[in-house]
C-alpha cells in the first residue's frame, strides 16, 4: 500500500508538471502574438516615416522654385534700374515726353511695389514652411523614440521568452528523472514479487521436509510397535518416501535461498541507484 500511494503521489506531481508546461506553451503563443503585433506597428511607423520623406522632398521643391522666383524678380528689378537710369540720361532730350515717362515711371514704381509685397509674402512662405519642417523634424523625432521603446519592449519579450524556455528545459529534466524514478520503483516491485514468490517455494520446501519428517517418524514408530512383520515393507516405504520427501525439500530450499540473495542484491542495487542525486 505504501508504494502504490508513492506511485499516485509521483503521479499526481507529473500531472501537475504537465499542466505547468502547457501554462507555459500558451504564454509563449501570447508572446508571440504581441510579437506580431509589434511588427505591424513597426510597419505603420515606416510607412509613416516614408510618407514624411515625401512631404520633406515636396517641399524642397517647392523651395527650389522660391529661389528662382525670387531670382527672377532680382533680374527684373536689376532691369528696370537700367532702364530708369537711360531714361535719367536722355530726360534732357524728351521732356516733351516727360509726362508721359513719369506715368511710365509711375506705374514701375507701383510694379515694384507690388513684387515687394509678393517678396514679403514668399518670405512669409518660407518661413512657414521653416516652422512645419521644425515640426515635421519634432514628429520624427518622437517617432524614433517610439521605436525605440518598441526596440526594448521587443527585447524583454525576448528575454522573457528565453527564460520560459530554460523553465521548460528544467521541468524536462525533471520529468526524465521522474520517470527514471519511476521504472526503478517498478523494477523493484517485480524484483519483490519475484523474491516473493520465492519465499513461498521455500515455504513449500519446508512443507515437504517437514512432511517427510512427519513420514519418517511414523514409519519408526510403527515399526516398534509391530516390530518385524508384514508391515515393515510398509514401514520401509514409508522411511523412503520420507527421505526422498526431505532430500527433494533440502533441495528445493536451498534453490529458493540462492535465488532469493541475487534477488536481494539487486534490491540493494536499485535501492543505492534511488539514493544517489
Amino acid at each position: 500500500m505504501g508504494a502504490e500511494g508513492n506511485e499516485q503521489a509521483v503521479l499526481e506531481k507529473m500531472r501537475a508538471i504537465l499542466e505547468e508546461s502547457e501554462a507555459a506553451e500558451k504564454e509563449q503563443v501570447r508572446l508571440i502574438e504581441e510579437q506580431n503585433e509589434l511588427a505591424k506597428k513597426r510597419t505603420e511607423n515606416t510607412t509613416n516615416l516614408l510618407q514624411f520623406s515625401s512631404a520633406t522632398a515636396h517641399h524642397s521643391e517647392q523651395q527650389t522654385g522660391m529661389a528662382k522666383e525670387r531670382t527672377a524678380l532680382t533680374r527684373e528689378m536689376t532691369r528696370l534700374s537700367t532702364r530708369s537710369t537711360e531714361l535719367a540720361n536722355i530726360r534732357t532730350g524728351l521732356a516733351q515726353e516727360r509726362t508721359g515717362l513719369a506715368n511710365q515711371r509711375t506705374g514701375l514704381a507701383v510694379e515694384r511695389t507690388e513684387m515687394a509685397r509678393r517678396r514679403t509674402a514668399l518670405a512669409n512662405d518660407r518661413t512657414t514652411l521653416a516652422q512645419r519642417r521644425t515640426s515635421l523634424a519634432d514628429e520624427r523625432t518622437k517617432l524614433a523614440k517610439d521605436r525605440t521603446g518598441l526596440a526594448n519592449e521587443r527585447t524583454a519579450m525576448a528575454e522573457t521568452r528565453t527564460d520560459l524556455s530554460t523553465r521548460r528545459t528544467d521541468l524536462a529534466r525533471e520529468r526524465n528523472v521522474l520517470a527514471e524514478g519511476r521504472n526503478l520503483y517498478a523494477l523493484t516491485r517485480t524484483r519483490l514479487s519475484f523474491l516473493r514468490t520465492e519465499l513461498a517455494r521455500g515455504r513449500t520446501a519446508l512443507a515437504f521436509i517437514r512432511t517427510g519428517l512427519a513420514f519418517l517418524v511414523l514409519g519408526i514408530s510403527l515399526f516398534r510397535y509391530f516390530g518385524l512383520s508384514w508391515w515393515s515393507l510398509f514401514d520401509g516405504a514409508l522411511a523412503v518416501i520420507s527421505v526422498l520427501m526431505v532430500a527433494a525439500g533440502t533441495k528445493g530450499y536451498f534453490s529458493s535461498t540462492r535465488a532469493m540473495k541475487r534477488l536481494q542484491g539487486g534490491l540493494d542495487e536499485n535501492i543505492l541507484s534511488r539514493s544517489e542525486p
